[in-house]
């Protein structure tokens, strides 16, 4: 449990600090799948699913808020913003669980201590 709510915490920081480093245009996107293939690394299978959903979704959902510089109301927005967070957990489940079958693929396997 402790591993999803930090995962919900990094996307929304790694959200917010996306309005700074904008001008990488398509290579800001790397830090967001670096995080995502970290969070699946660190998570057991079960929450490398729940840790990417809910990291998508913060990310997604907090870019686009820090990022809102229109005329109309936020308000009227959010509906639109979290369609775009739904996207954001698409994607980040799928970094997330490949990030988890990396780290099963690329470890050794643990020995007993009882076997000789």
């Amino acid at each position: 449990m402790v591993k999803i709510i930090a995962a919900a915490i990094v996307g929304v920081i790694v959200g917010v600090s996306g309005q700074y480093y904008l001008f990488l245009g398509s290579y800001s996107l790397m830090p967001w799948g670096l995080v995502g293939l970290a969070i699946g690394a660190w998570s057991s299978k079960r929450e490398s699913i729940y840790a990417g959903l809910l990291y998508g979704f913060c990310l997604a959902f907090s870019f686009m808020i820090a990022g809102y510089n229109g005329t109309a109301s936020l308000v009227s927005r959010l509906p639109f913003f979290v369609l775009l967070g739904l996207f954001g957990t698409v994607c980040a489940l799928a970094l997330s669980v490949t990030g988890y079958f990396l780290k099963v693929r690329f470890t050794a396997p643990r020995r007993s201590r009882l076997s000789t």
